[in-house]
């Protein structure tokens, strides 16, 4: 596959989203992407290059022209034979699409949100208590890591004693995305997705005779009153909200961090002004954002940016190119936290738009705030030193980031 995805690109562009190298620094293989029109490449399945902010947004809010149900082949079966075909809000179009995120999108309101918020001020607090008594601050492992599957399983109703076990299902699983298309999905990847799956059927059997005042209950209930939800659908709607509720948000404060550290002039004036953190969440979001590309087919003939799609065509839609797109911002390799306006996509556009937006932008502010409160003196340990990444390229977000207190 690998070899497949060199040989078809054209000579002025690389885009081989399982090769490591590749993962560790996309952005330059993009600005070929965002001078001409999305590219096709033909695989045995074609599908366009989508990276221009104009072309991007143009695919995401045309729902009815391009899906976001997978289409069955290559590219996604061994995806669909582990992890079942179930829909979800992400892989769904209406009207399933709509009443999925109905059921889920009166628990990730703002105000919902705000009235949460001393909790997770709560939370990252004594993360960051831990991280000063150890005199070490690991600020994916001690902070973006246990933060936000913190959050989301309150959320769904799960035990503090449950959390790392999450957290390990929840890596495990992210890392399928590294398994190139027409390869099997390793058996440690299947097993963590079986773990998470069989604790959570349980937990629904419990919360269907116990309801409580968490979301899983809330959605079992939907579940029995108006069969809103299959069985099926219900596991996969769990599963989910916490791969979708913690690793986006994981990655958005490791990014985050990483860009502050490479940027001290941006850390200093978040200090001073706090205030400032707003806009800095945003310019995070815009400049290494946690999700990098989706994926839609489409269902119909058109054009997009000049470019042929034919029926049944896949799209690789690159959302992080498109929130470097000189057409739309000034200076875009430039991080700078008082960019104004700042209409990034980060979060995607149209229906598909993520539900948890506010909560994700409140955990990155709080933890990241947090953090610079506490640590007057923070920076990175080895600035020159190069960062690793896990192993998904869609969802992008640092293994370890070592910044030093004193």
């Amino acid at each position: 596959m690998s070899e497949n995805v060199a040989t078809a690109a054209s000579q002025d562009f690389y885009f081989n989203p399982w090769d490591e190298n590749f993962r560790a620094n996309p952005y330059p293989h993009y600005r070929p992407l965002l001078a001409g029109p999305p590219r096709v490449l033909d695989m045995g399945y074609k599908f366009a290059l989508v990276a221009r902010y104009a072309d991007v947004r143009a695919v995401l809010v045309d729902h009815g022209t391009f899906s976001s149900v997978p289409p069955p082949g290559i590219l996604f079966d061994e995806q669909a034979k582990a992890f079942g075909d179930a829909p979800t809000m992400l892989s769904s179009d209406p009207p399933t699409q709509t009443r999925l995120r109905r059921l889920v999108s009166r628990d990730f309101t703002p105000r919902r949100i705000r009235e949460l918020e001393p909790r997770f001020r709560d939370i990252a607090k004594n993360l960051i208590d831990d991280a000063e008594r150890k005199g070490e601050f690991d600020v994916m492992a001690d902070l973006a890591n246990p933060l936000p599957v913190m959050v989301i399983s309150e959320l769904l109703g799960v035990p503090p004693e449950e959390y790392q076990q999450f957290k390990n299902w929840s890596d495990k699983i992210i890392e399928a995305d590294n398994t190139p298309p027409g390869m099997p999905i390793p058996d440690e990847i299947k097993n963590a997705f079986t773990g998470l799956k069989a604790y959570f059927s349980d937990e629904i059997v419990r919360r269907r005779k116990n309801p409580g005042p968490d979301l899983v209950s809330a959605l079992v209930a939907a579940h029995d009153e108006a069969e809103a939800l299959s069985a099926d659908e219900l596991l996969q709607f769990v599963v989910l909200l916490l791969l979708a509720g913690n690793e986006t948000t994981t990655n958005l404060i490791g990014n985050g961090m990483l860009a502050l550290g490479r940027n001290a002039d941006s850390m200093a004036a978040i200090r001073s002004k706090p205030q400032l953190m707003r806009g800095a969440i945003e310019e995070m979001l815009r400049y290494d954002g946690p999700v990098q590309a989706t994926f839609r087919t489409a269902t119909k003939d058109t054009v997009i940016g000049g470019t042929q799609i034919v029926a049944g065509m896949g799209a690789f839609v690159i959302i992080a190119a498109a929130n470097r797109d000189p057409a739309q911002f000034k200076n875009p390799e430039k991080f700078d936290i008082t960019r104004e306006p700042n209409g990034h996509m980060a979060f995607g556009d149209g229906i598909h738009f993520c539900i948890g937006a506010p909560l994700a932008r409140m955990e990155g502010s709080i933890a990241i705030g947090a953090a610079l409160e506490r640590f007057p003196n923070l920076r990175l340990k080895n600035p020159g030193a190069p960062v690793t990444y896990k192993g998904s390229y869609f969802l992008r977000g640092l293994s370890r980031l070592d910044m030093a207190l004193k």
